[in-house]
């Protein structure tokens, strides 16, 4: 089943937009936290995203340079600004459709399986590779060599967020954040339980100290 995730902050929009993917026979992944939205991406590995302009806290221009960075699913961009100037802009930051509100459904549903044919981009962000690691994203499972181990759904957020930022020193918050969504709520203990679980598999693999505790700071890959 594709999986298409729905940036939108009008809450009426989103729960349309998220029945009409479903009824359609696909997987819809709505966002209602609006922070740590590229984690979010990396974690849920989308088929497509759809992207509003118009975001809590900044637009959805820089949010998709930032989607870029962790992610090669296509993004079409649905909004209500209709100028040629904006249009251009998405577009020219990775963007593979713009479609303007009020949009016919019928339209939008076409664009969104004309952009799911074209290839295999959203394929390749399928899998994560960083720190002698390999994850498969759709099966959850991560390998070192020739070892592999099944990840829960926390764990598997977890080690995608860690992966998509190789080097970077990544906040105890900042993961809880990317962790959050209208499923699962993470608090600080159990994101350690999940952590502890996560470096107990790494160690099967025989990477015993991938993940790195930062004192004060937070975990790195």
């Amino acid at each position: 089943m594709r999986k298409i995730m729905i940036i939108e902050d009008d809450a009426a929009i989103r729960e349309e937009l998220e029945l009409l993917l479903n009824n359609e026979g696909y997987r819809a992944l709505p966002v209602t936290d609006f922070t740590g939205v590229p984690g979010q991406v990396s974690a849920a590995a989308p088929d497509l995203i759809l992207l509003d302009l118009g975001l809590p806290g900044r637009d959805g221009f820089s949010l998709c340079a930032d989607i870029r960075r962790v992610s090669a699913a296509p993004v079409i961009f649905v909004t209500s600004r209709d100028s040629a100037m904006d249009e251009l802009r998405a577009l020219s930051l990775g963007g593979d459709d713009y479609i303007t509100k009020p949009y016919n459904i019928p339209v939008l549903l076409a664009r969104v399986k004309a952009v799911l044919r074209r290839g295999g981009a959203a394929e390749e962000a399928d899998t994560l590779e960083a720190g002698g690691l390999r994850l498969c994203l759709s099966k959850g499972v991560v390998s070192a060599g020739e070892r592999t181990a099944e990840l829960t759904r926390n764990e598997l957020k977890i080690l995608a967020y860690l992966m998509a930022r190789p080097g970077e020193i990544v906040s105890r918050a900042d993961l809880i954040d990317a962790l959050w969504d209208s499923q699962i709520y993470i608090d600080d203990n159990t994101l350690s339980v999940n952590m502890t679980r996560l470096r107990d598999k790494l160690a099967g693999l025989g990477a015993a100290g991938c993940v790195k505790t930062r004192r004060g700071m937070g975990y790195q890959l």
